[in-house]
C-alpha cells in the first residue's frame, strides 16, 4: 500500500511539475525546504520528554493553535512542541507566532520522507488540525508507537461525499486514528460515517472561538491603526478581508457609491494572498484612486481634509488581518461572493462587534454562518448592489449596526471552551492526565453535548 500510493504521488506530481515551476517562477512559491518536503530531513529533536507534533496546513489552522499552546506551556512546561506546515505563508506565521517552537514544513506523503520525519522528531503523539489525513503519514506514525489524533476536527457537507466514496481505501488509515476531536455532532457523525471507530470521536466545539481576540482597545490595534494613519478620529471603517480575485472590485464600487453620502468612510483591503499585492494596487490606481500599501509604505499617509479622495488601505502583508478586523465599524469577509472557495474566517471580525457582511458561498464555515444568521448577528450580500445597500444602511444607522455588531461578538463568547476539552483528550493521548483537568467518560459526554448543542 505505501509503495502503490508513492507511485500515485510520483505521477501526480510529474503531472503538475510544470504548472508549479511557473509558479515558483512568477510567485516565490515553492522554492524552499525541498530537503524538508521531499526527505523528510525536519529538524532532529534531541530532547526525551514527550512531545507533541502539531501540523497545521497553513495560515488559519497555524494561528488556531495559539490558545491550545499557551494552554500546554502553561500546564504542561516539560512538554516539547513542534509544529509543522505545508505552505510557505504557513511556516513564515509559525515562525512569528510561535519563535520559541521548532517550525519546519511538513514532509510530503511519501513513505520514505514520512519516516524519516517521524524517527528525527520522535513525537509522542501526532496531532493533526482539522482534516489532514495522510495516508503513508499515519501509518508511519502508527507503526512506530506514535498516537495519532485529529484535532478542530471538520468533514463539510461538501467533502462528505468524497470520503464517502473513498472509504474503503480509507479505512486502512482511519482505523489508526486514536482520537478525533470535531467542531460538532454534525462533523463527528461524518468521520463515524466513514469509518472512525464511534468510541474514539469526540465533540470538543472548535477551538478557533478561543484564540479570538474580542477587545478592540489592545496595544497591537492602536499600533497597527496609527501605523496605517487611522487614528481614533477617523470615520467609520470599512474592511474588505481575505478577498479573492473579483471581490476588490465588488467593495470598490460598493465604497464608491457609500462615500458618495459619508465621505468620511475609509476602505481597507486585505487580500487573501498578499503575493497579489502589486497587481491589486495597479488596478486600484487604474479606478481614480491613490493606494498605500502596507509592504511598501514606510510612513502613513498624511491626513486628508473630507474635499480630498484619501487614499485606499491595502494590506499586502503577513498576519496583521486580525488586527485590522479591530478597527473594523463595517467588514466584508471574501472568499464567499463567489462559487469556489467556501468563505473565509468570518468569527474574527464577528469577535470584535464589528458589523459583518459576506456572499453567500461560505460552506465552510456553515455552522458559524447559520449561527449568526438565526440571531440576525450578520448579513449575507450576494452582489455589488446588495453590498452598496448594506453599507449606505449601516452608515446611515450605525445605532443598529452596532447592536447588530454586538450580536456577533455574543454569538463568538458564548462558543468558547474547545481548548480545555481539546487538552483533555490529548492528556489521555499522553497518557498523563492532569489530576485538575481529568474528565471522566460521563463529564466528557456531558462536555461533548454541550459543545454540540452550542454549535
Amino acid at each position: 500500500m505505501p509503495y502503490l500510493l508513492d507511485a500515485a504521488y510520483f505521477v501526480l506530481l510529474t503531472i503538475c511539475s510544470p504548472i508549479l515551476l511557473v509558479r515558483a517562477w512568477r510567485t516565490g512559491k515553492y522554492r524552499d525546504g525541498h530537503a524538508q518536503k521531499l526527505w523528510g530531513r525536519v529538524p532532529r529533536r534531541l530532547g526525551s520528554a514527550p512531545c507533541l507534533w502539531f501540523h497545521a496546513v497553513s495560515v488559519g489552522e497555524v494561528l488556531l493553535l495559539r490558545p491550545l499552546i499557551a494552554d500546554l506551556h502553561r500546564r504542561r512546561p516539560d512538554w516539547e512542541l513542534v509544529i509543522s506546515t505545508t505552505t510557505s505563508t504557513g511556516l513564515e506565521v509559525a515562525r512569528r507566532t510561535f519563535p520559541d517552537l521548532v517550525t519546519f514544513y511538513a514532509p510530503l506523503d511519501f513513505s520514505w520522507s514520512v519516516r524519516r520525519a517521524l524517527s528525527r522528531v520522535r513525537p509522542t503523539a501526532l496531532v493533526l488540525v482539522e482534516t489532514e489525513l495522510w495516508p503513508n503519514l499515519i501509518r508511519a506514525a502508527s507503526n512506530q508507537g506514535t498516537r495519532v489524533a485529529v484535532i478542530n476536527g471538520r468533514i463539510s457537507r461538501r467533502s462528505h461525499p468524497r470520503y464517502r466514496r473513498f472509504r474503503a481505501l480509507l479505512g486502512p488509515t482511519l482505523r489508526r486514528l486514536d482520537v478525533v476531536g470535531a467542531q460538532s455532532e454534525e462533523s463527528a457523525s461524518r468521520f463515524r460515517d466513514i469509518g472512525v471507530a464511534s468510541d474514539r470521536v469526540t465533540v470538543t466545539g472548535s477551538i478557533k472561538y478561543d484564540g479570538l481576540e474580542s477587545l478592540r482597545d489592545v496595544p497591537k490595534v492602536r499600533n497597527l491603526r496609527r501605523a496605517i494613519g487611522l487614528d481614533d478620529a477617523a470615520g467609520p471603517i470599512f474592511v474588505a478581508g481575505s478577498t479573492m480575485d473579483g471581490e476588490e472590485a465588488v467593495a470598490l464600487q460598493a465604497y464608491q457609491a457609500a462615500r458618495q453620502d459619508h465621505p468620511d468612510l475609509r476602505l481597507v483591503i486585505v487580500p487573501r494572498h498578499p503575493e497579489r499585492g502589486p497587481d491589486l494596487a495597479r488596478w486600484i490606481e487604474s479606478q481614480g484612486h491613490s493606494v498605500w500599501r502596507r509592504s511598501v509604505d514606510q510612513e502613513p499617509p498624511a491626513s486628508l481634509s473630507l474635499d480630498s479622495s484619501p487614499p485606499v488601505l491595502l494590506i499586502d502583508t503577513v498576519g496583521e488581518l486580525s488586527s485590522i478586523w479591530g478597527m473594523a465599524d463595517l467588514a466584508f469577509v471574501g472568499g464567499s461572493l463567489f462559487p469556489g472557495r467556501g468563505g473565509q474566517n468570518m468569527m474574527e471580525p464577528s469577535a470584535f462587534g464589528a458589523s459583518v457582511l459576506f456572499g453567500p458561498h461560505t460552506s465552510n464555515f456553515r455552522e458559524a454562518v447559520e449561527g449568526l444568521l438565526e440571531r440576525r448577528a450578520a448579513r449575507v450580500v450576494h452582489n455589488v448592489t446588495e453590498l452598496t445597500e448594506a453599507l449606505r444602511a449601516d452608515l446611515a444607522d450605525p445605532t443598529s449596526a452596532q447592536a447588530r455588531g454586538q450580536a456577533a461578538r455574543s454569538f463568538v463568547l458564548d462558543q468558547r471552551g474547545a481548548t480545555g476539552r481539546t487538552l483533555a483528550l490529548l492528556d489521555r493521548l499522553v497518557g498523563r492526565p492532569h489530576q485538575s483537568e481529568i474528565l471522566s467518560g460521563a463529564s466528557l459526554r456531558i462536555a461533548s453535548e454541550a459543545a454540540s448543542s452550542a454549535a
